[in-house]
C-alpha cells in the first residue's frame, strides 16, 4: 500500500504543477544564414508556444518555399510546464539585394522582421562542378596573424542522394583546428544542376608565423544507385577531396598592445545605464561587446574599472556566438550592480578593451565614456539595509533590477481563486482515497498493486509481438512509426520511446534508437540512423528482464535479416 500511496502523491504533485502552466506566449524567429547568394536557400526557424502553425503566405512574393518541418518539446522547470514547437522552412529568394523577411503571424502573435542579404550568384568556375559530389574549402582571411582566429569553411556538394558518408578535415602541424557549431544544409544551383550542400565550420588558430599549408577536406561515402540498393544499404562509392591551401601567417607586430587580441572588429556600448541612485541601494549597469573574428574563449573578461565610493557586483557574462561572413562573431553582455556607499556624485569610469585591427594593421582601443550618477541619501536605515541585499539576490538569480517589480506582481497574495480551489480539491481527494485504502484488506490491496505495476511472472505466455510490422517500418516507415511499433513490442508496452530505449539490453540497439531520435528532431543523419536500426535490430529487440539483469528477446519470428 505504501508504494501505491507514494504514486498517488506523485500524481497529485504533477497535477498541481500543471496548474501553474505558463500561459504567457513567446514567439521568436531567426535565420540559419542571413547572407546568401542567388540560387541558395536559407532556413527560417520559428519557435512558439502558441500551439498554432505559422502563416507563410507573406513570404511567397519574394521566396520559393520548401522543406516544411516541425518538432515539439515539453519542459518542466521552475514549477511551470512549457510546451514549445519549432517550425522550419527553406526559403529560396527570387531576387537579389537586401530583403526583409516580414513578420509572420503565429496565432495571435507576430514574429519580428528579419533582414536577409542576397548576393549575385557566384561567377567563379569550379573545376569539379558537374560531378556527382565535390568539395571546396576557404578561409575568411588568407593572411592572418599568429593566434588570430580564422574561420575555415568546408562545403560538400552532392547532386545525388547519399546513403552514408564521412567528411574529414585534416589539421596541419602548428595549427589548432576545432569544429564549431552544427552543419548547415541548403540547396544551390551550379551550371543548371541542383546540389545539396553541407556546410561545416572550423576555427583555425595558427601558432607560428610563415607559410602554413592546410590539407584539403576529404569525403568518402556512398550514393543511391537504385531503389533496392537504397533499402539494403548499398550504393555507388563516392569520393572527393578539396584542394590544399597555403596561408601566409604574419608575426605579432612589435607595437601591438598586450594582451594580444587580433580581431576584425570590436564595439562596446551601454545597454542600460542608471539615471539616479540611492545610497545603499543597487543600481544596474549593462555593458555589451560585439566582437568580430574571435570565439568567446579567446576574449578577456568583460569588466568595469574600479569604482571609487561604490561596491560592484558583476553577474555572469551572457554569451551569444554566431558565424557571420565566414568567421566567428560573439556578443558578450554583462550586468553590474552598483551599490553607492554615500550620497553625492558617483563617477563610473568607462570600460576599455585594447585590440589589434587585423584589417587595417594597427592598434585600437574600444572604450565607453565615463558616467556621473547622482546618489541621494537613503530614505531610512531599514529600507537601506533591505535594498542593500539586492546585489546578492540579483547575482544569485541572474536577473536585473526590473525583477523586483515582477516579483511583487507575480509573488504576492493575489492568488487566483481557481488555483486555491484546485489544490483544496486535490487534497480532499487524496485524504478520501487514503481512508478507503485503509479499509481494503492487505491481500486485496496486494493483488491490486500487482495487477497495476507488477512484472509478468516467469513462464507466463506473452501476447504475440508484431515483429513483421516492425521489420516493414524499418524498411519503409517513418521514424514515428518505428518508435510506435518498438514501444508496442515491449512487455509490458513502453509508455514512450525513451522508456523503450532504457529497457533495451543491447547497447547497439540503444545507440541506434538514440541516433533515430537525433534524426527525428533535425540534429542527425536520417539515412545513417536507419542503417543503424536495420543492423542493430536484425535479430529482433533484446529486452532486459524485470530485475534488469539477464536479457529476454521478443524474437518470436525468424530474423529480420539473415545473419552475416
Amino acid at each position: 500500500m505504501k508504494p501505491m500511496a507514494r504514486g498517488i502523491l506523485q500524481t497529485l504533485a504533477c497535477l498541481l504543477l500543471l496548474v501553474s502552466l505558463d500561459a504567457s506566449a513567446r514567439t521568436r524567429a531567426w535565420l540559419d544564414r542571413d547572407h546568401i547568394a542567388m540560387g541558395e536557400t536559407t532556413t527560417l526557424n520559428i519557435e512558439t508556444d502558441t500551439g498554432t502553425a505559422p502563416d507563410y503566405a507573406p513570404l511567397q512574393a519574394d521566396f520559393a518555399i520548401s522543406g516544411h518541418t516541425s518538432r515539439r518539446q515539453v519542459e518542466l522547470g521552475g514549477g511551470k510546464v512549457t510546451s514549445r514547437t519549432l517550425y522550419a522552412v527553406a526559403l529560396q529568394p527570387r531576387r537579389e539585394g537586401l530583403l526583409t523577411i516580414p513578420g509572420i503571424a503565429v496565432g495571435g502573435e507576430k514574429t519580428n522582421p528579419l533582414p536577409l542579404t542576397v548576393a549575385p550568384a557566384s561567377a567563379a568556375t569550379r573545376s569539379q562542378a558537374g560531378a556527382d559530389v565535390f568539395l571546396e574549402s576557404e578561409p575568411d582571411d588568407a593572411s592572418p596573424y599568429v593566434q588570430q582566429a580564422v574561420g575555415w569553411t568546408v562545403r560538400l556538394y552532392s547532386a545525388v542522394p547519399l546513403v552514408s558518408g564521412q567528411l574529414d578535415q585534416p589539421a596541419p602541424p602548428g595549427v589548432s583546428l576545432t569544429q564549431v557549431g552544427e552543419d548547415l544544409r541548403f540547396d544551390r544551383q551550379i551550371g543548371g544542376r541542383d546540389y545539396s550542400v553541407v556546410e561545416r565550420h572550423y576555427l583555425l588558430v595558427p601558432d607560428r608565423s610563415g607559410p602554413v599549408e592546410v590539407p584539403g577536406a576529404i569525403f568518402r561515402g556512398r550514393g543511391v544507385s537504385g531503389f533496392f540498393d537504397d533499402l539494403m544499404g548499398r550504393g555507388d562509392s563516392l569520393q572527393a577531396k578539396a584542394p590544399a591551401m597555403t596561408l601566409s601567417v604574419k608575426p605579432i607586430p612589435a607595437q601591438a598592445p598586450q594582451p594580444w587580441l587580433p580581431l576584425q572588429g570590436l564595439e562596446l556600448r551601454y545597454l542600460t545605464t542608471p539615471q539616479s541612485a540611492e545610497a545603499g541601494a543597487a543600481a544596474t549597469l549593462t555593458v555589451e561587446a560585439v566582437v568580430d573574428g574571435a570565439s568567446a574563449s579567446q576574449l578577456p573578461e568583460l569588466q568595469l574599472p574600479e569604482v571609487a565610493g561604490a561596491q560592484v557586483f558583476p553577474e555572469p557574462v551572457q554569451t551569444e556566438e554566431r558565424w557571420v561572413d565566414g568567421r566567428p562573431q560573439v556578443t558578450l553582455r554583462r550586468q553590474f550592480a552598483l551599490v553607492p556607499a554615500q550620497p553625492g556624485t558617483l563617477r563610473i569610469p568607462g570600460p576599455q578593451m585594447p585590440w589589434w585591427d587585423a584589417v587595417a594593421g594597427q592598434a585600437r582601443t574600444a572604450e565607453l565614456p565615463a558616467l556621473a550618477l547622482e546618489v541621494s541619501a537613503a530614505a531610512s536605515s531599514g529600507s537601506a539595509t533591505a535594498i542593500s541585499n539586492a546585489p546578492s539576490v540579483a547575482a544569485a538569480d541572474g536577473m536585473g533590477t526590473d525583477n523586483g517589480a515582477g516579483a511583487a506582481q507575480g509573488g504576492g497574495v493575489n492568488h487566483q481563486p481557481w488555483v486555491i480551489a484546485t489544490v483544496g480539491f486535490g487534497l480532499a481527494w487524496l485524504l478520501t482515497l487514503l481512508w478507503g485504502l485503509h479499509r481494503v484488506p492487505a491481500s486485496a490491496s496486494g493483488a491490486v498493486a500487482g495487477a497495476v505495476a507488477g512484472p509478468i511472472a516467469p513462464g507466463t505466455k506473452r501476447p504475440p509481438a508484431d515483429l513483421s510490422g516492425f521489420a516493414r517500418s524499418l524498411d519503409h516507415g517513418d521514424f514515428d512509426e518505428v518508435a510506435t511499433r518498438l514501444c508496442a513490442l515491449a512487455r509490458p508496452p513502453a509508455a514512450d520511446i525513451d522508456e523503450a530505449r532504457a529497457r533495451l539490453a543491447d547497447p547497439a540497439q540503444r545507440e541506434a534508437v538514440a541516433a533515430m531520435q537525433r534524426a527525428r528532431w533535425g540534429d542527425g543523419d536520417g539515412v545513417d540512423a536507419r542503417q543503424q536500426l536495420r543492423s542493430a535490430f536484425a535479430r529482433g529487440p533484446q529486452w532486459r528482464d524485470s530485475q534488469g539483469g539477464a536479457t529476454t528477446s521478443t524474437e518470436l519470428l525468424p530474423p529480420l535479416y539473415p545473419p552475416r
